[in-house]
């Protein structure tokens, strides 16, 4: 029985070390990206291997009239923009793309234009094309068809009305505010002649991430899918910040950046129309 008051011995230190063991803190919860991984985009195991010659970033002009016209080969990017123009932030991505000597196509906001016509036209002024985002940038999937075909018409109308006698240079492309759209106004815009060009890589530049995280978080996705049509927005410094260095890693893995342009002439007939409504 002696071995009786030794158990209860035992029993009662590691009770008392248990109650006096500080409780373990939670974890702080992290924030997104805060502690993503930065991609080593410097070894060769990351290049991909893709045909026709190194050197040049330029790739081949698309000629869009339908959806059916956005398909990339491998190795093939679109460079896309939204929500700007935006003093500060759209010159300096103009001129990073002229000195790569890339175009690229931008989603301009009514309302931005409105405020920034002379934005709206250097970007047409240096080759670029422009499209439309809406006036107010809503999400239209919450509104009613009436009211977000009026949204996206009024929208047009300020674009138009910045471009000034270069109104021919906007295109019958479109983009939905958030990603957000509806069937029925995705055939309203295809009865119009207008093409919905849907991203297919997202940057996520619109969340708190420094610029090599946007740019790392990019070309790997790129990487894995081999091609894409890739969102970036023009108001971002980060994305502003990090572009020179993306376009150098997209030559060094042998990508090509290529422009999407209409097919024919009739924007210039869609915008005419918009304007006189």
């Amino acid at each position: 029985m002696r071995l009786f008051p030794a158990l209860v011995a035992v029993a009662a230190t590691l009770i008392l070390a248990a109650c006096t063991t500080k409780p373990k803190q939670a974890e702080t919860p992290k924030l997104a990206f805060a502690a993503e991984k930065r991609a080593d985009l410097s070894q060769p195991g990351n290049i991909m291997s893709f045909p026709g010659p190194r050197g040049t970033l330029r790739g081949r002009t698309i000629r869009v009239g339908n959806l059916s016209d956005l398909i990339l080969a491998r190795g093939e990017v679109v460079l896309t923009f939204d929500d700007g123009p935006i003093p500060g932030k759209t010159p300096s991505i103009l001129n990073t793309l002229d000195r790569h000597g890339v175009k690229a196509t931008f989603f301009t906001v009514g309302q931005m234009a409105n405020a920034y016509p002379h934005l709206v036209r250097d970007v047409a002024a240096r080759g670029h094309t422009i499209a439309t985002h809406t006036q107010n940038h809503p999400n239209l999937a919450s509104m009613s068809f009436e009211s977000a075909v009026a949204e996206i018409d009024k929208g047009k109308r300020s674009v138009a009305a910045a471009l000034g006698p270069n109104r021919s240079r906007i295109a019958p492309f479109f983009r939905f505010p958030y990603l957000a759209s509806t069937a029925a106004l995705r055939r309203h815009l295809a009865m119009q002649g207008t093409v919905v060009v849907d991203p297919t890589v997202d940057s996520k530049d619109y969340f708190v991430s420094t610029p090599d995280q946007v740019r790392a978080r990019t070309i790997a996705r790129l990487e894995a899918k081999g091609s894409g049509i890739v969102l970036f927005h023009d108001i971002h410094s980060r994305t502003a910040s990090m572009l020179p260095q993306f376009l150098d890693d997209l030559n060094k893995r042998g990508f090509k950046v290529v422009h999407l342009v209409p097919r024919s002439r009739d924007a210039e007939a869609l915008i005419v129309a918009a304007v006189s409504q």
